[in-house]
This record gives C-alpha cells, structure tokens and sequence, in this order.
C-alpha cells in the first residue's frame, strides 16, 4: 500500500517536477467540489487483482530511474509521446478502468453537460463504442506534441463546424488554439 500513495510517486523528482507540477495545474486537482484525484486514482486500479497486476506492470518502470531514462526535463520531454501512448494504449486496452473508479457513466447527468458533450457520450461511451481516454487524453498532463498523432477520436460530421452557443471557455480556446495552428500549417510556419 506503501507503493499506491502520490507521496512515493512523487519521491522521484522525475515524476515530482514533470507530470506532478503539471496535474496541480488541472480540474483533478483544484476544482469547485475539493475532489482531488492522486497519481494512484488515475494510474492504479482499485480492485485488489487488477491492483497488483498493475503493480508488477509498472514495476519495469524501476529501470527506468536506475538508469535515468528521463532524470531530466529534456529527456522527459523527449520521451513524452512515448509514455504518454503506453499510458493511453493501457487505460484503452482496460475500458478506462481507473477512470471509472471516480467516473461512472451510469451517474453521469447528461443534461447538465453541454449540448455537445451529452450528444458525444450518448453515442460513444454510453454504447461501449469508445471509453474515457479516447477523448479526454491530457486531462490531466499537458499532452506531448500531437502533430502528426491519430487521436483515436473524431468529431462526427455532423457535429463539426462552427462552436455550440453552450461553448465552455475550454472550448472556446482549443478552437481558436485550432484556428492559429492551421493558420500557421497554411503559412508554411511548421
């Protein structure tokens, strides 16, 4: 149990002032219920079997602070995409299992989401279609360089186009993020 608090995570100054620092930036953190997740909430199932099948998964990762793979910023961030696809073709490949030890879909009110996320849960995860990380990679870590990267997820047709009027300001700013690197793609500046 030692192994499963954020104080261990955090004992590696890898994990300390790379992906740590950058989830106290995120809603898991701070947010208006004073729910905080920890690095084992979103990275460890709860469930005693699937637990210590993660246990021994992650213990490979030892190897990776013995020989110093990523002990600085640099090497972190040039391994970034890399860890970030482990991390993203497990929790695919487990149904988000450790999303769904906080998030259930069962509890989730749809009519107090916006207009566009009620229709995408609706037809993607409420089905099986798609689980959790398809769509919400980088909630909580800065996500690493996605040019060039499948999302694994698409906006169906004919939800695309202009924004919904019940736009969050997250929304808002993707879209206009959205609009200035194809702006700067068309110019030839990437």
């Amino acid at each position: 149990e030692l192994t499963n608090t954020e104080e261990f995570c955090v004992s590696c100054h890898e994990m300390k002032t790379n992906v740590y620092e950058e989830m106290t930036r995120t809603i898991h953190f701070s947010n208006r219920s004073g729910v905080r997740a920890s690095c084992p909430d979103c990275h460890v199932p709860h469930e005693w079997t699937d637990k210590i099948a993660r246990k021994m998964q992650a213990s490979k990762e030892v190897w990776g602070k013995i020989f110093g793979t990523i002990n600085t910023r640099q090497k972190f961030l040039d391994e970034r995409l890399r860890l970030a696809q482990h991390e993203w073709a497990r929790l695919k490949a487990n149904d988000s299992l450790e999303c769904r030890n906080c998030h259930s879909s069962v509890a989730m009110d749809l009519s107090k989401q916006t207009e566009r996320a009620a229709e995408i849960h609706t037809r993607y995860l409420l089905n099986g279609k798609a689980t959790c990380i398809d769509c919400h990679k980088g909630i909580a870590h800065e996500l690493p360089n996605m040019q060039g990267i499948d999302p694994g997820w698409r906006m169906p047709e004919e939800l695309e186009g202009e924004e919904l009027p019940t736009a969050s300001p997250v929304d808002q700013l993707r879209n206009a993020i959205d609009r200035a690197h194809s702006g700067l793609l068309a110019d030839g500046g990437i």
